[in-house]
């Protein structure tokens, strides 16, 4: 598939990724809490039809998809949940409504995008091996991460590499 196809198969569901990552962010949950993002990344996991385990050092969840080609090899792309104590001065619709804590570090988006990129996937399996979606909680500081693997994360879900993504926001350049 060409990348502009590529690009216009997301911008497909633009508005409702838009949906999600708001949500999340007027949700944010801290270290471990993250019941209500890892409930609605398992729904929306069930409603796309997509091969899921919860649970992994609590609140973990791992997608799996399967290419339509044929090979062995295995990714995963990873995802973190987790908010930040802190208090959220932005004054748009979605800021957070949870007292003292809020998304300052793009956490909703990173879960978003790797939801966009499930979705993705299972619609479009025109790839070989496997790839695991890690959705992972206790980023900031509480070494969630390290839990899941502790919890056989790459036992159950094997990878021969894992990827990540972070975002930045846009500042104006001194110049502007």
């Amino acid at each position: 598939m060409q990348m502009d196809q590529v690009i216009s198969a997301l911008r497909e569901h633009q508005d409702e990724m838009v949906a999600i990552r708001h949500d999340i962010h007027m949700h944010p949950e801290t270290c471990y809490e993250e019941h209500r993002t890892s409930q609605l990344v398992v729904d929306k996991l069930t409603e796309w039809g997509i091969e899921y385990e919860r649970g992994i050092a609590g609140t973990g969840v791992v997608a799996v998809l399967r290419g339509n080609k044929p090979g062995n090899r295995a990714i995963g792309l990873r995802a973190d949940m987790d908010a930040l104590n802190m208090i959220e001065t932005n004054q748009f619709a979605h800021k957070s409504t949870i007292p003292n804590k809020m998304h300052g570090c793009g956490h909703d988006g990173h879960t978003t995008m790797l939801l966009g990129a499930a979705r993705y996937l299972k619609n479009n399996p025109d790839f070989a091996g496997t790839v695991h979606c890690i959705f992972q909680p206790a980023e900031e500081g509480g070494a969630g991460g390290l839990k899941m693997i502790e919890e056989g994360l790459f036992s159950r879900f094997p990878c021969d590499a894992v990827y990540s993504s972070t975002t930045s926001p846009a500042f104006p350049s001194a110049s502007s």
